[in-house]
């Protein structure tokens, strides 16, 4: 399928409610259907919520306990990758067929990681990638992630990958990703900047693929009375405005973006403009230098705990 629509979700989770913002996503991704796409991309940690404005309780040199009660709350509203929200989402993209990239909290034992799945209509979950690196406080929350959940799927709709945030300011990793082919680049995201719309576009012209970028549209009301935020406790502030957009290889904003509320970006996506985009520019091909510039990734697991004999 060289020709074909794509979505943008730009939409707000329902913090510390994962059945929720899973059923949610669900009623997008049949709504995204019916308007006639075939990818959808979610916003990062859709599924478990992105913390906003809360502070967990730790000053330097200090975690107070009104800070581990936040951490326990905010773990209790994460998600395993066997739990019912998968599976809600698994039936969501069996019954349209649609392909989709979702920002979730997933829990691992103790430690939570921001991750973004991925949901092929045919084979349910195929796969995930773990940030690799938290920013700021984010770091306090969530665990990092290695080079083992680095993915490009190889679909009818291209070769699909995601970096979350601001990894997309790491250029090692994106260079990691254009060196496995990545024809669409999903960029889950809670920066609402306006300097995150030239990043895209400088990203598709980079890589020579389309950018698609999520973000949250979410006000104080959708968090619970008693959260912490230093935004404030007016229900109707805005704690993250959006922002969402699809870019085109050559650079161009194709959708977006979007600052006015919740809402679903479309835009058609042709596959044959990413080989001719490549015709004056692959930095992974004709346009790098191995013999002065070369990177190393390692992909390996990084466990704890190994295991002998």
């Amino acid at each position: 399928m060289t020709a074909y629509r794509a979505a943008v979700v730009q939409a707000a989770a329902m913090p510390f409610q994962p059945i929720a913002s899973a059923e949610k996503a669900a009623r997008l991704i049949r709504e995204a259907a019916a308007e006639g796409a075939r990818l959808a991309v979610f916003p990062e940690v859709f599924i478990g919520g992105y913390p906003k404005g809360a502070s967990f309780g730790t000053p330097v040199g200090m975690r107070k306990p009104e800070g581990r009660d936040a951490f326990l709350r905010y773990h209790e509203g994460a998600i395993a990758l066997d739990g019912p929200e998968v599976a809600l989402l698994e039936e969501a993209t069996a019954a349209t067929g649609l392909f989709v990239v979702i920002g979730c909290l997933e829990r691992d034992g103790g430690t939570l990681y921001c991750s973004a799945l991925f949901f092929d209509g045919e084979r349910g979950l195929i796969g995930k990638h773990r940030k690799l690196m938290p920013t700021g406080a984010e770091r306090l929350i969530w665990g990092f992630g290695d080079g083992s959940t680095m993915p490009v799927f190889e679909t009818s709709l291209g070769r699909i990958g995601a970096v979350i945030c601001w990894e997309n300011y790491m250029p090692a990793l994106r260079l990691a990703m254009f060196d496995k082919g990545v024809s669409i680049y999903c960029a889950p995201t809670a920066d609402d900047r306006d300097t995150w719309v030239p990043s895209m576009q400088h990203i598709a012209l980079e890589g020579r693929c389309y950018v698609l970028s999520a973000c949250q549209h979410i006000t104080r009301a959708a968090y619970p009375d008693d959260y912490e935020c230093a935004l404030g406790n007016e229900k109707d502030t805005v704690l993250l405005r959006g922002g969402s957009v699809i870019v085109s290889p050559h650079g161009q904003i194709l959708a977006g973006p979007d600052f006015s509320g919740e809402t679903i970006l479309y835009a058609e996506i042709e596959l044959g403009e990413v080989v001719r985009g490549k015709y004056d520019f692959d930095v992974v091909g004709h346009y790098a230098r191995p013999d002065v510039f070369r990177l190393l990734v390692d992909e390996t697991p990084k466990a704890a705990v190994v295991r002998q004999g």
